[in-house]
């Protein structure tokens, strides 16, 4: 059986040697001046030897105490370093998937707050609008926004997505933007990805036969949503995606509410994944941020201009 001094006296001893002070050691261990003395003292008292001495008010090592300090820094380090390996080896990985510009505006910048809240979940983010497949084992979790709510046994709901006309504040300036017939003005952006197009929003604004000044046609959305921060046009965009520009002055939305059309936004889950902690946690925290970016549009969105 082996003999081994008490650990904790052994982890304040070897901090104060380090650091060649009791009051920085107390504070490297969150404990007090007198806490470290208390456990150096039961250590030099198990090993019946002096591991410190002072000389002109400076804490100094004894020949045992460099020999004792050389044997519990190695010891100590060597046990962090295995810790972390085995932490590496069993951290939890998820894989993502969900659309390109939606991962680049809303995802990403939200990120923070899951690495805090989960330290040992890796998360891998693929972009993708294809339908969800999980029969390509490419991932484990895919977000996908959805006009008709999909069966909640395999998808779970996060984010209303309300899409809506967004424009740069100057395009008011030089052209008013009072009613949908003042589209005639103005150019409209679109992008091939689209969920609601301007065909649509026409539509249900009563303006089908209103025809713009002219089109720019885009590949993706965000190609059209900086197009309009550059203020080349009038884009449609989710408003959670806008929000951060409208906040900032960058984008405003002429017509309010007018013609809104609502989606949502939900993670479809892989029934064969086997990490359902992590899953859960993933999508726990995808909640969250989704109720609170719903509060954040509530409360910015302005009333629909006649």
């Amino acid at each position: 059986m082996r003999k081994i001094p008490p650990l904790n006296s052994i982890r304040a001893f070897e901090s104060a040697a380090r650091l060649v002070s009791f009051t920085k050691a107390g504070q490297e261990l969150n404990v007090t001046h007198g806490a470290i003395s208390r456990q150096v003292a039961i250590l030099e008292e198990w090993l019946g030897v002096a591991l410190f001495r002072r000389i002109n008010a400076h804490l100094v090592l004894t020949p045992a105490g460099k020999k004792m300090f050389d044997e519990a820094s190695a010891a100590l380090d060597r046990i962090a370093v295995a810790a972390m390996h085995i932490a590496r080896e069993n951290s939890i990985e998820l894989t993502v998937s969900a659309p390109p510009t939606f991962t680049l505006r809303w995802l990403i910048p939200r990120f923070s707050t899951l690495q805090r809240r989960h330290l040992d979940l890796k998360v891998r983010l693929v972009t993708s609008m294809a339908p969800v497949d999980f029969s390509t084992k490419e991932y484990d979790i895919a977000l996908r926004g959805a006009a008709t709510p999909p069966d909640p046994a395999s998808a779970r709901f996060f984010l209303t997505e309300s899409i809506l006309p967004v424009c740069h504040p100057d395009l008011l300036e030089k052209h008013l933007l009072l009613s949908p017939a003042d589209i005639a003005q103005h150019t409209l952006l679109n992008y091939s990805t689209e969920p609601y197009s301007w065909h649509d929003w026409l539509a249900a604004v009563g303006a089908v036969e209103v025809r713009p000044l002219a089109t720019i046609n885009f590949e993706q959305m965000y190609f059209a949503l900086q197009a309009a921060i550059d203020g080349l046009g009038i884009a449609l965009m989710p408003y959670f995606l806008a929000i951060d520009d409208i906040a900032a002055g960058r984008l405003c939305t002429p017509f309010g509410g007018l013609g809104v059309q609502t989606r949502a936004y939900y993670a479809y889950v892989d029934p064969a994944s086997k990490n359902n902690l992590a899953r859960n946690a993933f999508c726990d925290w995808l909640a969250e941020e989704g109720a609170a970016t719903m509060e954040s549009c509530k409360q910015l969105l302005s009333p629909a201009s006649p």
